[in-house]
């Protein structure tokens, strides 16, 4: 079972990026959708809010890679998660931190490797041009003749 200290406290994202939990915003509101009886009172729905250019232990890198990738989710510099389908509200503090941090660690990845252009090799392309004439081919013997 879940503890308290797993939905509060720092954020570790990478082994060099620990978001601070002073860094971290909470909001809690009534979840929408079907549900039984303590949805409608349970405050259950949980937003976590961060502002990632401001996170202490960036480089300018780091910030900028930041910048480039959240751009479209980013509303006034803050980055925003919600969760919703637990009906405890522990729980979806939990998924809240784990959703937030699996955004940062991806805006955060290295670009990937430059892809190097390769000649197709020659078997290849004789494997091309026999299918396409075996495809002409049955083509052909479809054809009504006279």
């Amino acid at each position: 079972m879940p503890t308290a200290d797993d939905a509060t406290g720092d954020l570790p994202v990478t082994r060099s990026l620990v978001v601070p939990a002073a860094a971290l915003g909470w909001r809690f509101s009534r979840s929408s959708g079907p549900g039984g009886q303590g949805v409608n009172t349970a405050d259950s729905r949980v937003e976590l809010s961060v502002t990632p250019l401001e996170l202490p232990g960036l480089t300018d890198a780091q910030r900028q890679r930041l910048a480039q990738r959240l751009a479209g989710r980013l509303v006034d510099g803050v980055l925003t998660v919600t969760a919703s389908e637990h009906r405890q509200q522990l729980r979806n503090r939990q998924a809240a931190r784990e959703r937030l941090a699996a955004v940062l660690r991806a805006a955060l990845a290295p670009p990937p490797a430059a892809r190097r252009r390769t000649k197709p090799t020659r078997g290849s392309q004789e494997r091309r041009i026999q299918a396409k004439k075996q495809r002409g081919e049955l083509k052909r013997s479809r054809r009504r003749w006279d």
